[in-house]
């Protein structure tokens, strides 16, 4: 089955991932389950689809996704507003291969934990990333900003980019000698990576 629609969210760097969890139990989200994902980015060798700030990646967790995005231009700046196309696939692997006869090459890999749950029209992601913890909500705008209310979360204090770019951002500051996002990577990276993810939330850039 192949899925199509406008995803609009926001993302929140947090110093608190239980007392968010906590927040929302309390505002009557239930959780869904916590998945560890094991992500590929594909590109073609000229880099096209990363120029183009597109995204195709084939996601491993309880079931495997290959899912391509693009950015709309409409809603950038309050939100970030992507085309999302996904297609469920019977086999990781297979679908590697795939993609890989057709031109498109893995360049990198990246790894989070998730734990996913649902307020009215609204889909909220605790991640685990690497080098920190975050929240995404997902929604209409509206149901979004008011779900971050609920959630205590400075609206200014959202961040509009993806967590590739944080990453990117990270490896040059630091001069990060790796390119895939991994937990074992990250092990023994040095550096204050929270004051550099602050440079990505909305106050620090105005």
């Amino acid at each position: 089955m192949c899925a199509s629609h406008i995803e609009i969210e926001v993302k929140f760097h947090l110093t608190d991932r239980f007392g968010l969890r906590a927040r929302l139990i309390a505002q009557g989200a239930t959780s869904q389950g916590e998945t560890f994902e094991t992500n590929r980015r594909y590109d073609d060798r000229r880099g096209s689809l990363l120029a183009g700030q597109c995204l195709l990646r084939l996601r491993q967790d309880q079931r495997a996704r290959l899912t391509f995005k693009r950015p709309r231009p409409e809603g950038q700046g309050e939100y970030k507003v992507y085309d999302e196309f996904e297609v469920i696939v019977e086999d990781f692997e297979r679908m590697h291969r795939i993609l890989g006869a057709i031109g498109f090459e893995c360049v990198q890999v990246y790894e989070k934990r998730r734990e996913t749950f649902r307020l009215p029209n609204t889909l909220i992601c605790i991640d685990q990333l690497p080098f920190g913890d975050f929240v995404e909500i997902e929604g209409p705008p509206a149901a979004i900003r008011s779900a971050a209310a609920q959630l205590q979360l400075p609206w200014e204090r959202r961040i509009l980019t993806n967590y590739l770019h944080i990453f990117e951002t990270l490896r040059q500051t630091l001069d990060l000698r790796f390119h895939d996002l991994t937990f074992a990577n990250f092990r023994l990276a040095p550096g204050n990576w929270e004051e550099i993810i602050h440079r990505f939330e909305v106050s620090a850039a105005s």
